[in-house]
């Protein structure tokens, strides 16, 4: 589990999330992030190195009424990537765990 310091904010590497001003940054530049996107980031950097499924992903950030395809999951990872990874080809935060879901290293 990632640590999170005084005043909500988790630091991995060169990303800073701040939980508590819905800010993210990588190297010290700000980025912008949409509110799903924020909270399926802070989500998995708050249980870092735990593996998720694309169910429980879906029931813990879209909740458990939303009746979307878990195919989002995907995609939103995928827009993740391409803004806080360097290579989103190779990532280093989330990762994907083959069959099973996603990650954060």
């Amino acid at each position: 589990m990632a640590r999170v310091e005084a005043g909500g904010i988790i630091r991995v590497n060169k990303l800073k999330i701040d939980l508590l001003r819905y800010q993210v940054a990588v190297g010290g530049h700000p980025l912008h992030l949409t509110p799903k996107e924020f909270r399926l980031l802070a989500f998995l950097a708050q249980n870092k190195g735990r593996t998720f499924t694309r169910d429980q992903i879906m029931e813990k950030v879209w909740g458990y009424d939303y009746e979307g395809n878990t195919k989002t999951v995907d995609v939103h990872i995928r827009w993740l990537r391409k803004k806080i990874e360097a290579d989103p080809g190779h990532p280093r935060y989330i990762v994907t765990v083959r069959g099973i879901g996603y990650r954060f290293d």
